[in-house]
């Protein structure tokens, strides 16, 4: 004796079209990372601007003359340290919770869409968005190369416009 299927959720049967387009999630990450590339170049810029430089003169019988170095500085290495811990958390807030409570990030929210899963239509949560995006990162530092390529290139020709994450995780990206 089977049991009845189960209900088709909000996202099930729609037209390709009603899924968002591949340029606009490109946007959208573009939109999400400008914020961490500013973080961490204020990082960047106050670690050179802070550079320290230390001299020794040799005195020795060979009288080789005198050698500089050029280190970071400690302010410089807690400006990378700061901003890096910035960044985390913002990325933590932004892909993580905002995404997974509203179902858009900053860039999904500018460029008009948002990540639901496919059963219900609603905002996935904050664990499952940063699961995802734990997963993207995973294959990213991993698989650099055809498989990360093949993953977020996939809605270019799948029918629901998923990338790989998306169909193991039962996300889609649907427009607001």
């Amino acid at each position: 004796m089977g049991y009845p299927a189960a209900p088709a959720g909000p996202a099930a049967g729609l037209p390709k079209s009603a899924y968002t387009p591949w340029l606009s999630r490109v946007l959208a990450w573009v939109i999400d990372v400008i914020p961490l590339l500013i973080l961490q170049g204020i990082g960047v810029g106050i670690l050179l601007g802070t550079q320290e430089t230390a001299c020794v003169t040799d005195t020795s019988e060979y009288d080789l003359g005198e050698f500089c170095a050029s280190g970071a500085s400690t302010t410089g290495q807690i400006a990378i340290a700061v901003t890096a811990i910035l960044a985390l958390a913002y990325w933590v807030w932004n892909l993580g919770y905002r995404q997974g409570t509203t179902g858009s990030s900053i860039g999904k929210g500018v460029m008009k869409f948002k990540i639901v899963s496919e059963k219900t239509g609603q905002p996935v949560g904050f664990g499952m968005s940063f699961v995802r995006e734990i997963i993207y990162w995973v294959i990213a530092g991993l698989c650099v190369g055809i498989v990360w390529l093949i993953a977020v290139l996939f809605p270019l020709w799948d029918e629901k416009r998923q990338t790989l994450v998306d169909k193991v995780l039962n996300h889609v990206a649907l427009p607001i």
